[in-house]
């Protein structure tokens, strides 16, 4: 217990401390229960606690696609140095922190950002037909573009880890690489991929610094109202009941992963 205490202090002060005090807020208004602050949530930010489930869903699909591509070819790729490259290259986006890659996106996907300069660089699209991507596209682009190193070496990995005979086996009967991703190796890796996207999912619902940079219309994700209602209004009954719904929001994540695992597990 003495070598469990200064954890479990720490977990204490900074985990169930803070969301008791949280969950104490959200449900009281003027000191007596209420669901008042969670009323006013929905009438006011409705909009924006769908907008940013359908975003972070987006953005976890896209995500998934992409990662399975790009591990599949780490795995199945015929062209070593191609394989070498892809290897070396996507994983930058690892290490840069989120509020950095509000910032270059922020640069590269504006009207006149580093995207449309290379478009118009190329004769495709004349200056003033170039368009911005700031805003939900924006954000879904920074959200996918951060993720993707992250679910990519989970997959990897657990594709690494196959028993290739079963993918030798149905390359040799004929079957091509996309046929052997789809049919033999993703069914193997239903349940890495299904941990990278939740933890992606819990990520991104987190994230505050992007759609302040990127997105600054309507509707938002509700971390930006969170954090208006705090640092404009001093609100922080409404902005602990939005937390809440997040709360709610990635515990509905968690139990399908949950569930998942559940019917995975071999019964005796």
């Amino acid at each position: 217990m003495l070598l469990l205490a200064p954890a479990l202090a720490l977990l204490v002060a900074l985990f169930a401390f803070p969301i008791s005090v949280s969950l104490l807020s959200a449900f009281s208004d003027g000191g007596a229960y209420s669901l008042g602050n969670f009323a006013r949530s929905f009438e006011l930010y409705g909009g924006d606690i769908l907008y940013s489930g359908a975003v972070c869903v987006g953005a976890v699909v896209v995500t998934d696609l992409l990662a399975i591509a790009i591990a599949g070819y780490l795995t199945l790729g015929e062209n070593p140095r191609i394989v070498a490259i892809l290897r070396w290259l996507y994983r930058w986006p690892l290490f840069i922190p989120f509020i950095v890659a509000g910032q270059m996106m922020r640069s590269f996907l504006a009207k006149n950002g580093l995207l449309n300069n290379a478009i118009v660089a190329t004769g495709a699209v004349d200056p003033i037909n170039t368009f911005g991507l700031l805003d939900w596209r924006g954000v879904i682009i920074t959200f996918i573009w951060k993720q993707l190193p992250f679910v990519t070496l989970i997959l990897a990995g657990a594709m690494a880890s196959l028993d290739r005979s079963m993918i030798e086996s149905a390359r040799n009967l004929g079957a091509g690489r996309l046929r052997a991703l789809i049919e033999i190796v993703v069914p193997q890796v239903t349940g890495p991929l299904i941990v990278a996207s939740v933890l992606t999912f819990v990520t991104l619902l987190s994230v505050l610094s992007v759609p302040v940079m990127i997105n600054a219309g309507n509707p938002t994700m509700i971390t930006v109202d969170m954090a208006y209602r705090i640092t404009s209004l001093g609100d922080y009954g409404t902005a602990n009941a939005l937390g809440v719904i997040s709360y709610l929001m990635t515990a509905a994540v968690a139990w399908l992963y949950l569930r998942q695992g559940i019917r995975s597990e071999p019964k005796l």
